[in-house]
């Protein structure tokens, strides 16, 4: 009885538009209220000790980091450096977003931080040079997407806290999948703006690929930073975030000048603001992930599934469904608290290794990011371009064709995702 219950009010409360933290609590505290076997203060309990882990001290952090680097001036400098990098090909500003997107990537480890600060500069830049501005959301949503993917990333991080998984590896193994993804998105930008005779931002130049390369190198330093201490086992993924955290206001401040004394309270209000945004939801989804887990509701779940096939194929098929249709109405870090134990109960049966599954759950997340109504890189995009949401849904559907086979590749290419990993010890 109280798995239907916990189950029938979160979709009641999901489908009235409650906000996704609020619903998830409010069904769990339902639930617990009916079941009646547990005291009221057991809320409390588990929203303090869902959040009460070293390595979720990484997503405020990484968060902070993208704030820094923002403010720090470091986007002019990556987006000139990808203009001299990839600014000559066909529909060059609609390239320039994706690489800019994939070196940002590097630093914040949010997807939605990847589309606001690559965004506020090239979407206006390619309305101004000609471009269609559903076309120019359409592009930089989806190259925000690749910020979740590339590490750092927060849902990784999440991933990892869940299941034990190491985040080291998970970030290692999340490197060629993303380089992969960036370059498959250049592929079919380039291909569109042929179509619709977007012209190249610019010359090559390879002395301006020089000049500009030397003005961001200490804007790239954070990720070289970030992965080079992990992969040598300097430090874990999160005092990597740490470090990160000190580099960004070392630069910003002492380096390119941009930060000063008095921004440091709208900087911290600024990285608490969207930090406890995604705390907030892991508390909530932890008193869930309680009761789910008491009510044996994973394995019931994964039962079912397994019910229906035995084959390993079909089951992967069958669970990157699961996760798209979740990415496209829930929230990606609620996604993942609901979604992962029971896959991950399903694991033996799918016959992969739980690190290249965090990185199938978590590309099917991101693609989930550019499809409404919780498509927050495509809500973000559209509230910089100033165009409907159906419109630039529409202008998407190229890019999430190919998402969709780096998808499947990244699902049944191993290799992909754990090459890189083994190279890092647990």
């Amino acid at each position: 009885m109280t798995t239907e219950i916990l189950i029938l009010s979160l979709l009641l409360l999901f489908a009235i538009d409650t906000p996704i933290a609020i619903a998830i609590g409010a069904s769990s505290v339902i639930a617990i209220m009916i079941q009646g076997d547990f005291p009221l203060m057991m809320i409390a309990q588990r929203m303090f000790s869902g959040t009460d882990s070293f390595h979720l001290m990484a997503v405020p952090l990484f968060m902070f980091t993208g704030v820094l680097m923002e403010a720090g001036g470091i986007s002019r400098r990556i987006v000139d450096f990808a203009n001299a990098l990839v600014g000559w090909l066909p529909g060059g500003l609609a390239a320039v977003t994706i690489v800019s997107a994939m070196f940002f990537a590097g630093i914040s480890g949010s997807a939605a931080a990847d589309a606001a600060a690559v965004g506020a500069i090239l979407i206006p830049a390619m309305k101004k040079s000609g471009y269609d501005s559903d076309f120019a959301a359409a592009v930089q949503a989806s190259g925000g997407s690749i910020g979740v993917i590339i590490p750092p990333s927060i849902p990784m991080i999440i991933f990892g806290f869940l299941t034990g998984a190491s985040i080291g590896q998970l970030f290692a193994a999340g490197i060629i999948p993303g380089l992969i993804i960036g370059i498959s998105l250049i592929g079919i930008s380039t291909l569109i703006s042929l179509k619709y005779g977007y012209s190249s931002a610019t010359l090559f130049s390879l002395s301006e690929a020089w000049r500009t390369f030397k003005q961001a190198i200490l804007a790239m330093g954070a990720p070289v930073i970030i992965l080079g201490g992990i992969l040598t086992g300097v430090f874990t993924a999160t005092e990597s975030a740490a470090v990160a955290v000190m580099y960004a206001l070392l630069v910003g401040m002492f380096v390119y000048k941009k930060i000063r004394f008095k921004d440091f309270f709208p900087l911290f209000r600024d990285g608490a603001v969207t930090s406890g945004i995604v705390m907030f939801i892991i508390a909530m989804a932890s008193i869930f992930s309680w009761i789910a887990a008491i009510e044996d509701i994973p394995a019931q779940l994964a039962g079912s599934l397994l019910s229906l096939t035995d084959n390993k194929i079909f089951l992967l098929l069958l669970i990157n469904l699961v996760l798209l249709i979740a990415g496209t109405f829930i929230e990606t870090t609620a996604s993942l608290i609901l979604l992962v134990p029971m896959i991950t109960a399903m694991l033996p049966a799918l016959g992969i290794d739980l690190i290249q599954l965090g990185v199938i759950v978590v590309t099917n997340l991101a693609i989930g990011m550019l499809t409404p109504p919780m498509g927050i890189c495509l809500i973000v995009s559209c509230s910089i371009s100033g165009d409907k949401l159906g419109a630039v849904s529409r202008r998407v559907l190229p890019f999430l064709a190919i998402l969709i086979v780096d998808l499947l590749l990244i699902t049944f290419y191993p290799p992909l995702t754990m090459w890189m990993a083994k190279l890092v010890t647990g």
